[in-house]
């Protein structure tokens, strides 16, 4: 849209007052004051209108981890020449432009593309929507003025860095599909599990010779076969606590993303459930297309208000197969989330339970009364975690100071003790 520019409405009001007070007064020299400002409105508008200006932003590459630097260009063409050309380059709060490029001060040639090199800091996950644009150009006078937005297109997805996990929880079961994880059942392996008599059709290499010569009889080895499990990550979008730019649903994804990383790399079967307001689900696969799968949905989680009462049973029967091992990551913030769990353990899932705190994002009490207040809550969260551990449901607790391999390494404690202590 074209307007006009200060400079127009203070020349036109300059060469007015002088011509009318040439006039009221009847002295033509002052009309002379006025004259140069005058000449310059006529000649300004009789010149061709600011140009027509399209620009793009061109990413090299639409995918990257947090903390990278991503190559872009910025191509610029106009149809007539466009003198101080103004560019403002709208990015996302995840990404930021390096060297002071988000301002520009440009002269276009017409028919002929500027191309300008940018840099890129991908500086938090997210779906990032880039290249919207504010362009402001003049005519060659500076009497009139357009102002385009051009808006972007192009989606440059920021994964969340992993982090470096040494173990993972073990999943109590396996399921009968080919993997890295030692099954408690006897059949064609690697594992030792144990020996047995003799029975036709069993291949002679097979055959434990020392067993058999002090038996004088022959014994067999078997082995525990090699399977892979199903890891459900249950990820709790129902509520979250929020500080300035972090918050709980932040942590769980980047836990959520680590976590799905590490247990594909091991050839097990991964699913992402997100429970909230909007109930998302991937079914259990594997493979490094699962894994693209998963972090674009987490890419798009949020935060999504309800009232409405949801329990697992809105879930499809094939986002939680059964002898899976199902991680929750939740702040235990909203009732449902919490009935849903206690829900899953009580069908029988085995149930691990990441507390996202969100005492890491609350304000710091100042008066006594909300320092009670904020107690009690401490305490009503260390009963539920108590709960959880009553039904054998390992719970850590999560504020993202400490690794998150500390807090897997908890979890895998817990399990180790409540094994024990149940044999």
């Amino acid at each position: 849209m074209v307007t006009w520019s200060p400079k127009l409405a203070l020349y036109a009001a300059f060469a007015g007052a002088s011509f009318l007070t040439a006039l009221a007064l009847g002295r033509p020299e002052l009309a002379a004051l006025g004259a140069p400002f005058a000449l310059v409105l006529v000649v300004g508008l009789a010149l061709p209108p600011p140009p027509q200006v399209r620009a793009i932003l061109q990413p090299a590459r639409q995918r990257a981890v947090e903390g990278e630097e991503i190559d872009a260009e910025l191509v610029v063409s106009a149809i007539s020449p466009a003198h101080d050309l103004q560019l403002a380059l709208l990015l996302p709060d995840g990404i930021r432009a390096l060297g002071g490029a988000g301002s520009l001060l440009l002269r276009v040639e017409p028919g002929r593309d500027r191309t300008l090199p940018l840099r890129l800091d991908c500086a938090h996950w997210g779906a990032h929507r880039v290249g919207t644009l504010l362009l402001r150009s003049r005519d060659l006078a500076g009497l009139r003025v357009l102002d385009s937005r051009i808006t972007g297109n192009t989606v440059v997805r920021v994964y969340p860095r992993p982090q470096q996990l040494q173990s993972l929880v073990a999943p109590a079961e396996t399921q009968p599909f080919a993997g890295n994880r030692v099954a408690r059942t006897k059949g064609e392996g690697i594992e030792f599990a144990g020996i047995r008599p003799y029975l036709p059709g069993d291949r002679a290499r097979r055959i434990n010779w020392r067993a058999s010569a002090a038996r004088q009889t022959l014994y067999v080895n078997q082995q525990h076969p090699e399977r892979n499990s199903d890891v459900i990550i249950f990820l709790d979008t129902f509520a979250e606590a929020r500080r300035q730019d972090a918050g709980t649903l932040d942590l769980a994804v980047r836990a959520a993303a680590s976590l799905a990383g590490h247990y594909l790399a091991t050839r097990d079967r991964v699913g992402l459930v997100g429970f909230g307001g909007v109930v998302r689900w991937l079914a259990p696969s594997s493979g490094a297309t699962q894994l693209y799968r998963i972090v674009d949905a987490l890419l798009e989680t949020e935060i999504v208000f309800s009232f409405a009462w949801k329990g697992v049973d809105v879930l499809p029967a094939r986002s939680l197969t059964p002898q899976a091992l199902v991680i929750a990551l939740s702040p235990l913030l909203d009732e449902r989330s919490v009935a849903a769990l206690l829900d899953l353990r009580r069908r029988g899932f085995d149930l691990v339970v990441v507390d996202i705190s969100p005492l890491a994002f609350s304000a710091q009490p100042r008066d006594p009364d909300t320092l009670a207040a904020m107690r009690l809550w401490q305490l009503w969260r260390e009963a539920q975690r108590f709960g959880y551990e009553r039904l054998g449901v390992a719970v850590a607790e999560w504020d993202g100071q400490r690794p998150l391999a500390e807090v897997i390494e908890e979890v895998r404690a817990f399990r180790r003790f409540a094994r024990y202590s149940s044999a």
